[in-house]
């Protein structure tokens, strides 16, 4: 009998590759968080030649989609709009308001309040952080406390993001607002409501906010590109004496262009899209839209909240109240890959979802529910996610679709 160094190596079995799957077929269902769905008619809308900015026919364009921006703010004071990402807005918001060495204040929430933190430092700002769990949220009784600390009101701006789209949460921007105004704090408030304006409530001049940035690839329903800032008159009082560097972004030099915005090219063709835009959502009304957003939104926990059973996925926002309506983040088991099931299910059935952002990734993943978007398309997207988990072999609750359909039917 041969000894074990004698014996014959055991030969290796030829691996046997799967076929490729065959390419979806189908519309694309696109349950981002952004960019979001584009109606077919801002399509349309935007699908034209070339016209000059200054000719009367855009000009009657763009006064109508500048004044429908003003509405869903719901403010009557300032606003600028840029060629640029929500990025150049968060920038602009900072150089108009703010000189080199001021302090400004920001209340943790996700990945963009620590980048929109980061972009301060690298203008020259001294930053403070009110830290948060992610999970959790801002406690307001920590900035009260901040607020009443800084007797010297050395704390120049305060920045919110209204709604973080990493982690699935909104903050209440009138108990901030209130926190403000109950320690006689002069600051700014500055608040990011990219993924939130045009799907949840909002009324910048009622909350008394000083500066909102906002985007047109989500609740607006248009392609990424244009951002803009509404901006209260005592943010523009504090223009006056702010001495940032800025050109591009610089509201004074904007002020005087006969669009009272953009240094350089209006965007003609999104302009054309933004007033469609409007228009669906004045034929819908704010309300209405709002009501929808939040419908939507429950379906969805509804569904996350039956796939938790047999140690499943979770919602990753842990405080009833400040769950997102445009947007949930759903944490994944331990050992298990929130990026392998979304390729999976994009591969399959031809469904987007969001990924993890920073120190998340890989850890959830998240289902935009916001913009252009209708029961079908949501329970389409919330489908395609549970027969993923089937298919990755994902611990999970059985029903959960079931359970969103049974809320919007009203069951």
């Amino acid at each position: 009998m041969p000894t074990p160094s004698m014996a014959k190596p055991s030969t290796p079995k030829p691996s046997v590759s799967k076929p490729p799957l065959p390419k979806p077929r189908g519309r694309h269902f696109f349950a981002n968080p952004g960019p979001t769905n584009i109606p077919d008619s801002v399509l349309r809308a935007m699908d034209r030649g070339s016209i000059d900015f200054n000719d009367p026919e855009f000009v009657e364009v763009y006064d109508a989609a500048f004044a429908g921006v003003k509405r869903v703010l719901r403010t009557d004071q300032h606003l600028f709009m840029y060629n640029a990402s929500g990025h150049g807005a968060w920038e602009a918001s900072l150089t108009n308001l703010l000189s080199p060495g001021n302090t400004i204040l920001v209340l943790e929430s996700g990945y963009f309040s620590e980048e929109w933190a980061n972009m301060a430092r690298g203008h020259g700002l001294e930053v403070r952080v009110i830290e948060a769990d992610w999970r959790r949220g801002v406690d307001i009784a920590d900035l009260r406390r901040a607020l009443a600390a800084d007797t010297a009101h050395v704390i120049k701006a305060i920045c919110v993001v209204h709604n973080e789209t990493a982690t699935g949460m909104m903050l209440p921007l009138p108990a901030i607002r209130d926190a403000m105004d109950a320690t006689g704090h002069p600051a700014l408030f500055l608040v990011d409501t990219i993924s939130s304006l045009g799907s949840l409530e909002f009324r910048m001049d009622d909350w008394k906010i000083d500066c909102v940035v906002g985007g047109s690839q989500k609740g607006l329903m248009l392609p990424t590109g244009m951002s803009f800032t509404g901006v209260s008159d005592k943010a523009m009082e504090a223009h006056a004496h702010a001495t940032l560097h800025r050109f591009y972004f610089d509201w004074t030099m904007m002020a005087n262009r006969a669009q009272k915005s953009f240094i350089g090219t209006v965007p003609v063709n999104i302009f054309y899209g933004l007033r469609e835009s409007i228009r669906l959502l004045d034929e819908e009304g704010l309300d209405n839209v709002v009501a929808r957003h939040a419908r939507l939104a429950e379906a969805t926990r509804r569904a996350v909240q039956v796939w938790a059973g047999n140690n499943g996925p979770q919602l990753f926002c842990v405080t009833p109240d400040r769950v997102s309506n445009s947007v949930t983040a759903i944490l994944m088991p331990e050992g298990f890959s929130a990026d392998g099931l979304r390729k999976t299910i994009r591969e399959r059935f031809n469904v987007s979802l969001g990924g993890g952002l920073g120190k998340l990734s890989g850890k959830i993943f998240r289902i935009g529910h916001l913009g252009d978007l209708n029961e079908p398309m949501l329970l389409g997207a919330l489908a395609a996610v549970e027969m993923g988990m089937r298919i990755e072999g994902i611990p999970h609750g059985r029903g959960g679709v079931e359970a969103a359909m049974a809320f919007l039917a009203g069951d």
